[in-house]
């Protein structure tokens, strides 16, 4: 998948873009990763009954401009993409609002639709 404006989750009817006001130093206050290429990464497991290896887990990665970035939710060893939406699991649903949630409070992302 590549960085993109807007971004919609496999399965869900929402669409996600960068908040404008968005700075580095508040991607670094809440965990993201600076890699060497300058992007900045998160990574949160979404299953709170099951270890951090084991749990279905939202990464997002975002450009080192901060204009794109890439949103997804992934298997427990994150390399497939994974429609939560299908999984029937109202507490991996709560999990992912959550952490959607504390990224729009932020002002990471914004809600577009």
């Amino acid at each position: 998948m590549a960085y993109e404006k807007q971004v919609k989750l496999l399965g869900d009817q929402r669409l996600f873009e960068l908040n404008p006001a968005v700075k580095k130093y508040t991607l670094r206050d809440i965990g993201f990763v600076e890699s060497k290429n300058g992007r900045f990464v998160l990574e949160r497991p979404l299953d709170v009954n099951a270890g951090f290896n084991n749990s279905f887990k939202l990464k997002m990665a975002i450009s080192s401009d901060l204009r794109t970035f890439k949103l997804t939710t992934t298997s427990a060893n994150g390399l497939q993409e994974v429609n939560l939406f299908k999984k029937d699991d109202s507490q991996l649903l709560e999990q992912l609002d959550y952490v959607l949630h504390q990224l729009i409070e932020r002002k990471v992302i914004q809600l577009i639709s």
